[in-house]
């Protein structure tokens, strides 16, 4: 069930930043006008693939995965969401339907901006718009980075690039090493490009030569450079 939670504009602002600044006064007033926020609960989803897109969207907390369903309605995780991170919007801006999907993995609060408004304002704005041409820029590069990941590593490399991957964007909780984001194995295989056994065994392996510690879906990275020095490799 999607609620609304009260969160002040000045928070939203905080979050929103990248956009936010380079309005006028009257292009803020605008856009606050337009604003909605959502919380979203565990595994529920944002959209789904086949959906009319209506909303930029801006994750405000929480954690998000986008991801894409192939052959034998396999999933595919194309990225992970992390705070103050943009998504859903382009597919609207070249009038297509979403091809991904999008769930939170875990409760998490979204800033919705109707995408005719930001249409709106990216028309009287051209610093608002070559933001989005830097992220879609950013976006591409990305996807060709991990067409190379996925389909030239091995499944050690892949893994462990998963997990660095995972620990650049979320970061570790307190005692500096644990993942602060917990995933199912089954999404680090979809994330890794693997089966769900194969993730298993592999992890397994990496808790064996002591790179990594499991409890549940906590992971904790025991050697850094040893899980980096494998994903170089492959």
């Amino acid at each position: 069930m999607i609620v609304e939670e009260p969160w002040n504009n000045e928070r939203v602002v905080e979050q929103i930043s990248d956009i936010w600044e380079p309005l006028s006064e009257q292009q803020r007033d605008f856009l606050s006008r337009h604003i909605n926020i959502r919380i979203y609960s565990k595994n529920e989803m944002l959209y789904e693939e086949g959906d009319e897109p209506l909303y930029l969207m801006c994750l405000l907390s929480g954690k998000v995965k986008v991801f894409m369903s192939g052959v034998g309605n396999r999933q595919q995780i194309i990225r992970t969401i992390k705070e103050q991170g943009f998504f859903g919007y382009r597919a609207a801006f070249v009038r297509e339907r979403y091809q991904t999907s999008a769930s939170a993995i875990e409760t998490s609060t979204v800033c919705l901006i109707p995408v005719n408004i930001i249409i709106e304002l990216i028309k009287s704005n051209i610093s608002l718009a070559i933001y989005f041409i830097k992220q879609l820029a950013t976006m591409l590069g990305e996807a060709d980075t991990l067409t190379i990941n996925l389909t030239q590593k091995h499944l050690r490399g892949r893994l462990a690039e998963s997990l660095i991957s995972l620990k650049d964007k979320y970061g570790v909780e307190e005692d500096g090493s644990t993942l602060s984001v917990y995933l199912s194995r089954e999404d680090m295989a979809c994330l890794s490009n693997m089966t769900t056994s194969n993730a298993i065994r592999t992890l397994s392996a990496f808790a064996t030569e002591n790179l990594i510690a499991i409890d549940g879906r906590k992971i904790k990275i025991i050697d850094d450079s040893k899980l980096r020095k494998i994903s170089t490799i492959g």
